[in-house]
């Protein structure tokens, strides 16, 4: 499946974010070594005690393979490793224009659960949105899943690229064919 190229702060939007999660992907170094060029990854250290030197490796790995580095929630992290920028937690889009006015040059997602979160981030200035959940999830704070048509709802009501996320695999990537989305982005699926 392809998508449409869209560009933001000078940078193609990746088609693809691989979202770690130490819980669920020990070695997101690993994945980051499989991702096709152009991809992106987004760096959810969760407070970890090894995240700088952690992030630093997927820095180096995203360098030598063409990725877009962003960090999850954590501006001093993302800035200790030169991040491409910095995703936040729909809990947190109301620091999205005080990031974007220090941090002018980087990009900035947000996640959006329902239509009130998209409204709200994209007024907020995200150069893109991270919907979720799209399907069933093993993600622990996985809400209702949207569907397809809830997706194609929530990517109609903005301007602002949206990335589809939550239960994202192959065997489910097809039926986002004509949902309007920019990417997908996924956990799990990048294991196998």
């Amino acid at each position: 499946m392809t998508f449409a190229p869209r560009m933001a702060r000078g940078l193609a939007l990746p088609n693809l974010l691989f979202f770690t999660d130490p819980a669920r992907v020990p070695d997101p170094e690993a994945v980051a070594e499989r991702l096709p060029p152009g991809a992106g990854v987004v760096f959810r250290a969760f407070g970890a005690a090894d995240a700088t030197p952690r992030g630093l490796r997927l820095r180096a790995i995203a360098d030598r393979r063409g990725l877009v580095l962003l960090v999850g929630a954590d501006e001093a992290l993302a800035q200790a490793i030169e991040a491409d920028g910095l995703h936040l937690p729909e809990r947190a889009r109301e620091t999205a224009p005080r990031l974007r006015a220090r941090r002018p040059d980087w990009l900035v997602t947000i996640a959006a659960h329902d239509l009130q979160a998209v409204m709200s981030a994209s007024a907020l200035g995200a150069d893109a949105l991270v919907v979720s959940p799209v399907f069933e999830s093993n993600s622990p704070s996985a809400g209702t899943p949207l569907g397809v048509e809830g997706l194609r709802a929530l990517v109609g009501a903005t301007d602002t690229p949206v990335y589809a996320l939550g239960g994202i695999r192959a065997g489910t990537v097809e039926s986002l064919k004509n949902t309007g989305i920019v990417g997908v982005a996924a956990v799990e699926a990048f294991l196998n």
